[in-house]
């Protein structure tokens, strides 16, 4: 799809080696624990191979909409999942969002997968983006203030939980935020 410095943002394959890592990814409760209204880890390999299918129908929808493998240039590795998607019970807000393994934790890569994604939704007609934080996901809110999103406090009105939200406009709008840049 695209790369950066140092990432690939691909779709996931049906392949095993793809199906086995967001297995492993999603399976994790330090993982799982911050995602969707009611958090669960994945139990069974089945489970990654339909998230593939779901992933895939997503992005036939809308292709500048997905959630794609971040697979690191230099290893191969993949990462985890960058995504920007439709927010639940919206009114039609784009979220970015990022899961990685703990392997891959502490290394800048959801920042810079998250800003290439946010990016690319700029320059296909996005107006603005959102994130959604739990609260205590002081990792995931850093990302937030690295993409130079602005807070917007708590909210319950997407995933029906308590979260922090987060926004950047698309400077190509009006509001110049050169953390995207960068």
């Amino acid at each position: 799809m695209f790369t950066t410095e140092r990432l690939i943002v691909r779709p996931w394959r049906r392949t095993d080696e793809d199906i086995d890592r967001i297995f492993d990814i999603y399976s994790r409760w330090e993982v799982a624990r911050w995602l969707g209204a009611t958090p669960r880890a994945m139990a069974q390999r089945g489970e990654a191979e339909q998230a593939v299918d779901r992933w895939e129908s997503r992005a036939a929808a809308d292709p500048r909409l997905g959630v794609w493998a971040v697979e690191v240039r230099d290893t191969g590795v993949v990462a985890g999942s960058v995504l920007f998607v439709r927010l639940p019970n919206g009114d039609g807000e784009v979220e970015v969002g990022w899961h990685l393994h703990p392997d891959s934790w502490g290394h800048g890569y959801a920042t810079e997968a998250a800003r290439a994604v946010v990016r690319n939704g700029f320059a296909h007609g996005i107006d603005e983006v959102y994130a959604v934080v739990r609260p205590g996901n002081d990792a995931s809110m850093a990302v937030c203030r690295r993409l130079g999103m602005t807070p917007l406090g708590t909210t319950t009105r997407w995933y029906g939980v308590e979260c922090e939200a987060f926004l950047l406009k698309n400077p190509g709008q009006g509001d110049r935020d050169r953390a995207v840049e960068g």
